[in-house]
């Protein structure tokens, strides 16, 4: 019986330790971010958004993948839904209240890139948690890519 109980103690550690390396971490957002944003800038809107919808492509990591934002607050790429592009989410707002599209916004006009913290429904856990996504301004559309904390 010890044995059988220290090899599935052993076995829930492996687990969780595999897990918790399999998630994206923040840095991983950002270098995402800065990977698709370079080209977007190099290749142009439709060669790059094209790339992004790929699940089995660079842009797609998991629970990972690259989005993109309009000045006006439109999606103009977002893979996990496609069917949302052209959707407004000026108004969108966390669980808080917080208008976190528009800081995005502001984030990537102001900064020209930068972190957003807001909350949101994981999809994995279905539970409201603290996100952060990273966000870079190219043209007129900001680039980003979110993680759960």
């Amino acid at each position: 019986m010890k044995t059988f109980l220290a090899v599935l103690i052993a076995g829930f550690f492996a687990f969780s330790a595999m897990a918790q390396t399999e998630s994206a971490t923040p840095e991983d957002a950002k270098e995402l971010v800065l990977k698709a944003a370079d080209v977007l800038a190099k290749d142009g809107k439709e060669k790059a958004y094209r790339a992004y919808q790929d699940r089995s492509g660079p842009y797609w990591k998991g629970e990972l993948y690259v989005f993109i934002i309009n000045f006006d607050g439109v999606w103009e790429s977002y893979p996990p839904k496609p069917e949302a592009v052209g959707t407004s989410l000026l108004t969108l707002k966390d669980i808080d209240g917080n208008l976190f599209v528009k800081a995005m916004i502001d984030v990537a006009q102001t900064r020209g890139e930068g972190w957003v913290d807001y909350k949101w429904k994981n999809p994995e856990t279905n539970r409201i948690q603290p996100k952060t996504s990273y966000v870079k301004r190219v043209g007129d559309v900001l680039v980003g890519a979110g993680v759960y904390k």
